[in-house]
Formats: structure tokens, C-alpha cells, sequence
């Protein structure tokens, strides 16, 4: 590759999740070294993969990834892409004491398109204290004390009525940390 080139963390929805959906990480890897991806790495087995790219956008890139896994293992993945300096400010940005906090109990679910306050009006914070919500570009960062699998305000957060038609997808605060340090070189 030459030229400028971006480093992007790109966020699979729902792959290898009970059984269903594999996706090994070694074979995408080597599709998105098919695509002409550089310095591609993942992360966990759970759908997060690092690579390098010389054009294209966020959207862009997330939606030749889509493609090519449907053409390849034959189902359909949402995937989110994310460059180094947008997920260097969702950590920045965090309204929560992240460094204080497990990494279980801090998650940021993005999102593909902006949202607004509005959209959540619905949900409402004061029924499910103490878990809490603040919205940032793009990312909704979600305190769960007692961690995802619990949280009573994630169900309600994620319900097709509050976000619409976006693709979302979550991460825990230790994922968004590594995949932010992954995306810096």
C-alpha cells in the first residue's frame, strides 16, 4: 500500500454468539486482506477486527465488509467502523469515572447514525437507578453496576421503538479501551 492510510476498528454485530453465525477471526482476516486491508488484527472471537485502509469512509468501508461476508459465509452481519481518533474521543468524552469502574459495568453502544436525547425520551432514567445513560456522537455510554447481562435499562435501550433503524452494536469499556490502543499504531 502507499500513500495515507487510516487505522479503523471495524465492529461486527452478532457473530459466533450461541453457536450461530461463525465467523472465524483467521478467515476474516484474511478477507479483509483480500480487500486490500493492511495491518489487520482481531480482537476477543466476538467480532472486532483492526486494519488499515488507503480510501474509503467509515460508511464505506463498513459496507464493502458487509458485502463481502455475505458473499462469502453466505449471512448478513451489521458492522460499524470506527477510525482512531473518533474512538480516542469516546474515551475522552466518557461521562462516567471509567477508571474507577470495572470494565463490566461501563459499556458504549454505537450507533451508525447521530442521535439525540429525544429518541430516548421514552426509556426515561429514574426506573432503573442505579444504572444511568448519557449520549455522546454517535455513542451511548451505558453504566451497568451489575453488568450487561442484567441491565433491566440495556433491554430498554436497544428496543426497536427507541432506536429506530440504526445499527448498534456494544462493547464493554475494556474492548473500547483495547480497540482504541489497537487503532493508535
Amino acid at each position: 500500500m502507499t500513500g495515507r492510510t487510516t487505522t479503523y476498528a471495524a465492529l461486527l454485530r452478532g457473530i459466533n454468539v450461541g453457536g450461530s453465525r461463525k465467523l472465524p477471526m483467521a478467515e476474516l482476516r484474511a478477507l479483509m486482506g483480500e480487500l486490500g486491508h493492511g495491518g489487520v488484527r482481531t480482537y476477543l472471537q466476538s467480532g472486532q477486527a483492526v486494519f488499515t485502509a488507503e480510501r474509503g469512509d467509515e460508511e464505506s468501508l463498513a459496507a464493502e465488509l458487509a458485502g463481502a461476508i455475505r458473499e462469502r459465509f453466505g449471512f448478513g452481519v451489521d458492522v460499524l467502523v470506527r477510525d482512531h481518533a473518533y474512538l480516542r474521543g469516546v474515551r475522552e468524552a466518557c461521562p462516567f469515572p471509567a477508571e474507577r469502574l470495572e470494565g463490566k459495568q461501563l459499556h458504549a453502544t454505537f450507533f451508525s447514525v447521530p442521535v439525540d436525547e429525544g429518541r430516548f425520551a421514552s426509556v426515561g432514567r429514574e426506573g432503573f437507578l442505579p444504572e444511568d445513560y448519557r449520549l455522546g456522537d454517535r455513542v451511548l455510554y451505558l453504566y451497568a453496576p451489575e453488568g450487561l447481562g442484567r441491565s433491566k435499562l440495556a433491554v430498554a435501550l436497544s428496543s426497536r421503538r427507541v432506536v429506530g433503524d440504526a445499527v448498534v452494536t456494544t462493547r464493554n469499556w475494556n474492548t473500547v479501551r483495547k480497540l482504541e490502543a489497537m487503532t493508535s499504531a
